[in-house]
């Protein structure tokens, strides 16, 4: 992969509405040339399904992650069971992994009684999702994936960490910050005057509640998923359960997982496992380096471990739909 290429890949992954005129100046090429080199990725879906980063812990939602085991039996089975997955309006994430589970949702809730109620009929719709793991997300970690461009220079609007859930006090949202964010979600590139115009808001109202939001931290950014197998990125997930953990050796490990530049997040949850690393790279042998290292260096905290390959990602957002269908769940009265 060409430096220039992976730079901007990297750009454009961490910062989905970075300007074309910016990511020209940065590299050193015209406009039109990156603009060009921006489409063909997305034709050749090298970079795909652009999404606002929220945190729905302001919305009052827990997340659930649900790894199914034997999940399907062949590929019809499994294009219906992700089409009907992704109409539903409670999932937010749809990924398949390679290893003791296969598929892998990702459920907003208000509460875990409709969320037992959303699987559950998730269940008895597909009855090959039958056997399954569920863990309750707490936080997660959003680090940039900085292994794409060496020792080049981080681009300035990028953040270098973003933390999304935990204990939060609810917001409340009145009708056209919901009008706005519920743009965002379906169109997160949408242009200002655009936004404004599908919104039936005036432009100064949009950037004045677009403001507004970004202080607050409710919106935190906005990235692409990138395909890693024709980037040919190795991609996996490690499952570690903690035990003995002292306060030093928490915030060692936190250290550890900011500066190593090939993980990319870091769940902290509550179940079989306690933390879930992603980690990318572009050589499998670094992988393995890296998971003997956390090992070794953190062998007195670390109970279990386990790590599965991901294989690829379907959808991905931060917000269930359900949201903007129902927003007496939002705005109180």
């Amino acid at each position: 992969m060409a430096n220039i290429r992976r730079s901007l890949i990297y750009l454009i992954s961490e910062n989905a509405r970075v300007k074309i005129k910016e990511s020209a100046s940065l590299f050193q090429k015209s406009s039109q040339r990156v603009k060009y080199s921006l489409k063909a990725m997305e034709k050749e879906e090298i970079i795909y399904h652009p999404y606002c980063i929220f945190d729905y812990s302001y919305f009052g939602l827990l997340l659930f992650r649900v790894y199914f085991k034997g999940a399907y039996i062949g590929e019809k089975d499994k294009s219906d069971i992700i089409k009907k997955l992704t109409e539903n309006e409670y999932v937010v994430s749809i990924y398949e992994l390679s290893g003791e589970f296969d598929l892998v949702i990702e459920i907003e809730a208000p509460n875990p009684s409709r969320f037992n109620k959303v699987l559950k009929n998730i269940s008895h719709q597909f009855p090959t999702l039958k056997h399954y793991k569920i863990i309750l997300n707490l936080v997660t970690h959003l680090y940039p994936k900085t292994y794409l461009i060496g020792e080049e220079i981080i681009h300035s609007q990028i953040s270098p960490h973003i933390i999304i859930g935990g204990d939060r006090n609810r917001e409340w949202f009145n009708e056209k910050e919901m009008t706005i964010m519920k743009q965002l979600l379906l169109h997160p590139k949408i242009r200002v005057t655009t936004l404004a115009k599908q919104a039936d808001l005036n432009i100064k109202t949009v950037k004045s509640t677009l403001k507004t939001l970004y202080q607050k931290n409710i919106i935190r950014g906005y990235k692409y998923i990138i395909n890693a197998d024709k980037l040919e990125i190795y991609k996996f997930r490690l499952f570690l359960k903690i035990h003995n953990l002292t306060q030093i050796r928490e915030e060692e490990l936190k250290e550890y997982l900011l500066k190593t530049k090939e993980i990319v997040q870091a769940n902290k949850t509550v179940g079989d496992w306690d933390l879930e690393v992603d980690i990318e790279a572009l050589d499998k042998i670094r992988i393995r380096t890296l998971t003997i290292e956390i090992r070794e260096q953190f062998k007195d905290i670390i109970e279990t471990f386990n790590i599965m390959e991901f294989y690829q990602y379907y959808t991905k957002f931060y917000l269930p739909s359900y949201l903007f269908q129902n927003s007496e769940e939002i705005i109180p009265k």
